[in-house]
């Protein structure tokens, strides 16, 4: 069964600057640094709340220096990424935005909800939904108040050219379903409609078709319970005739990649071990940890890693 969102993972351009931006500037723990698993030359950041519950994480690869393009934003990929903060909150958010040379839109209430959207040092859009349901504990030790404080993620915007098979395809095998809709979007829920467990899809048959690069979104990941439920959901893509990549050990998550029907990579991870399989809670996030395959080149990989500053 899915849970609802586990996290969304951007390709970023300069790791100093995306640790600034998003611990300093937005609050959040970083509850992991290690590195991408399919090239650990690169530092994959792992930022959310206290434990890094899943529907809070947001993840990085700062590619800096490794003459990776921009990228082109379009159909096929995850346009906006959502966060949720309190009610109220927003006016203050901007004028903290605003004072550190943030351009802020104010954007028009969207399913009876208002939000502000700006752009990351890397150019990522990233929104910021404010509402009065979002039960969960924000991580308080980052520099933004709690009556502030970022909860989790509240969703993600996939661009897609032609919605119909991607909705037909959520509801029928990811258990989503359509809570409402406007001109060209439509907003999908799974297992309740809480923050955290939303899918937006704006269609644009004229969208450039996306590209990964600096400054876009590679790919959101889905929670689902247990590990033979993933099972299970890989078998079922398979017979469908879904390409889909075998079962991952990412350390903290068992995960499976597959392109949904509009092109969005999709990941759905498990929500055990967790981050703190190697690290205390009280650490998490304090030093490089790696996969026990990758130990034996440790001093290789420190040695080709940018210097970063916690």
């Amino acid at each position: 069964m899915i849970l609802g969102l586990h996290h969304v993972t951007a390709t970023v351009d300069a790791a100093q600057d995306d640790l600034d931006f998003y611990r300093a500037m937005l609050g959040l723990r970083l509850v992991k640094q290690t590195v991408n698993f399919d090239n650990h030359n690169v530092y994959h950041f792992y930022y959310g709340n206290e434990t890094g519950t899943p529907g809070t994480i947001w993840t990085t690869f700062p590619y800096h220096g490794w003459g990776v393009p921009i990228g082109i934003k379009g159909a096929g990929q995850i346009g906006v990424t959502s966060f949720s903060v309190p009610a109220g909150s927003l006016g203050p958010w901007t004028d903290r935005l605003r004072k550190h040379d943030v351009v802020v839109a104010e954007d028009p209430p969207r399913f009876g909800e208002e939000s502000i959207t700006f752009a990351d040092p890397s150019g990522l859009l990233i929104e910021l939904v404010a509402g009065e349901r979002d039960r969960r504990a924000p991580w308080t030790q980052g520099g933004v108040d709690e009556d502030l404080a970022i909860r989790g993620l509240h969703s993600v915007t996939m661009v897609v050219k032609s919605p119909e098979r991607t909705v037909d395809f959520m509801t029928r095998l990811l258990g989503f379903k359509v809570t409402n809709e406007q001109t060209d979007r439509l907003r999908l829920t799974v297992n309740g409609d809480e923050p955290g467990k939303t899918i937006e899809i704006v269609a644009n048959e004229h969208a450039t078709a996306a590209k990964n690069g600096l400054g876009t979104v590679h790919h959101v990941a889905m929670a689902i319970s247990e590990a033979d439920e993933q099972v299970r959901l890989r078998q079922q893509l398979l017979d469908l005739g879904y390409n889909v990549t075998a079962v991952l050990d990412r350390q903290y998550f068992q995960s499976i990649y597959f392109r949904e029907p509009g092109g969005v990579l999709f990941e759905v991870a498990t929500v055990k071990p967790g981050f703190m399989v190697d690290e205390d809670m009280s650490k998490l996030g304090c030093a490089l940890k790696l996969p026990p395959w990758e130990e034996s080149n440790r001093k290789e990989i420190e040695a080709g890693l940018p210097a970063v500053e916690l």
